[in-house]
């Protein structure tokens, strides 16, 4: 692990400093490394920045112990005690997670995934959780930021659809998270049905709009806005009112912090099919590639297919592209899942769920909505489909009413004919 700290030095008022800390735990082994940045404004975070020298040193973990100050937090680093370093979380220890997974038992296993594989675990006050444990074998720097990563960024959020954070351990080589059970699988095996229900549209609807709510919420209004990077089915778990919660903070980023930053440039991450293009072809990452991942989320929802699919024919492989056609020829209510029951309101949802689908997936940043406007557009879509619903069910009712009377008017009228013929 890696500890960074920048103390303010304003030793010159024509050149202020700032002393860079940087403390790096990985093996058994702690390595300090100094030095300074001089900045001009006073601010480290300009990009006019002038690097001073450093220097490190490197010491085993048994030779040192008590403790050390990095700005105003203290770190403790006696032998057999991981260094702590995340502020917030419940730091476990190796032998409670494995206590809590039957020693990661096959059988408490619920899922894998690139950073490794989850068990479902039961804490010592009853608890359940789910634990995430880093792949032992394959650990290195790029699942050390992933974990780093994913711990800060679930510290820094709480919401109703994000999946809450509960604790963590980093100890020697193993890095495992602790975070809130969601018992109801993700959407990708609901939408495969491997647990043998159908989402009605009524339903995805609903999964569409809660998804909608957490990325609306990163963008805007989690302190600094963060960008996921990583939206897809298998990343959105459900309850067991088959509400969605959004999970996996691995890739994710933190957006423009400057007034006047429109993206952040780095190397690309993510999943393909999923993947903003304009991101890939120029490495700036906004909220925007959220939203287009988000888009292509819409479509695979809707039609129960996954955005690359190289078992169809070739003109429906690319799922987009395939929808996008029907589409444009009038036939939106033939991309519609088939499992899906077919009326008047669902081809109404097909058709505005697909144009805002679109949208979203847009060639440019600049023609995609934002995620607060995508969720105000599917907010109207649902109610608009509860209201033909009801109108539906109301003219059933009312239906009903009238087939009933004729049929007491006729028995009725049969009786008072019959009465007549013998008299």
């Amino acid at each position: 692990m890696r500890i960074n700290s920048l103390l303010w030095n304003p030793t010159s008022a024509l050149m202020p400093m700032w002393f860079l800390f940087q403390v790096a735990y990985c093996g058994g082994n702690i390595a300090f490394s100094f030095g300074y940045v001089l900045i001009d404004n006073g601010s480290p975070f300009f990009n006019n920045v002038e690097d001073g020298p450093s220097s490190s040193v490197t010491l085993n973990e048994s030779s040192i112990s008590g403790s050390f100050s990095i700005g105003s937090k203290s770190y403790a680093t006696s032998p057999g005690k991981p260094v702590q370093k995340f502020q917030g979380g419940r730091p476990f220890s190796f032998a409670e997670l494995s206590k809590a997974t039957e020693k990661f038992s096959p059988a408490c296993k619920i899922g894998q995934g690139g950073f490794g594989a989850v068990y479902k675990g039961k804490l010592s006050d009853g608890s359940i959780v789910a634990i995430k444990r880093a792949k032992k074998k394959s650990y290195d720097a790029r699942l050390c930021n992933e974990f780093e990563t994913e711990v800060r960024m679930l510290l820094a959020v709480d919401h109703l659809n994000l999946v809450k954070f509960i604790g963590y351990l980093e100890e020697n080589e193993e890095r495992i998270l602790v975070v809130e059970y969601v018992p109801n699988g993700n959407l990708r095996e609901h939408l495969d049905g491997v647990h043998g229900v159908t989402l009605d549209l009524g339903m995805r609807l609903d999964i569409c709009i809660d998804v909608a709510h957490a990325l609306t919420y990163l963008h805007m209004y989690a302190g600094n806005p963060i960008i996921h990077r990583d939206v897809k089915p298998s990343n959105i778990l459900l309850t067991e009112k088959f509400r969605a919660k959004v999970a996996d903070f691995g890739f994710s980023r933190m957006g423009p912090l400057e007034i006047g930053e429109t993206h952040v440039s780095t190397q690309v991450k993510g999943t393909a099919g999923y993947l903003d293009p304009e991101y890939l072809k120029k490495f700036q990452l906004t909220e925007k590639s959220d939203v287009y991942s988000f888009g292509i989320l819409l479509l695979e929802i809707i039609t129960g297919r996954k955005p690359i699919d190289e078992k169809r024919e070739a003109k429906e492989k690319i799922t987009i592209k395939w929808a996008f056609r029907k589409f444009l020829d009038g036939k939106v209510i033939e991309i519609l899942d088939p499992r899906i029951e077919k009326s008047d309101a669902t081809f109404m949802v097909a058709d505005r769920v697909a144009e805002l689908a679109f949208q979203c997936a847009a060639p440019s940043k600049q023609e995609r909505p934002s995620m607060k406007k995508v969720t105000e557009v599917l907010w109207g879509i649902r109610r608009d489909y509860h209201t033909l619903l009801e109108n539906r069910n109301n003219a059933c009712m009312e239906t009903d009413s009238m087939s009933v009377s004729s049929l007491q008017f006729a028995d009725t009228a049969g009786h008072g004919a019959a009465e007549t013929t013998l008299r």
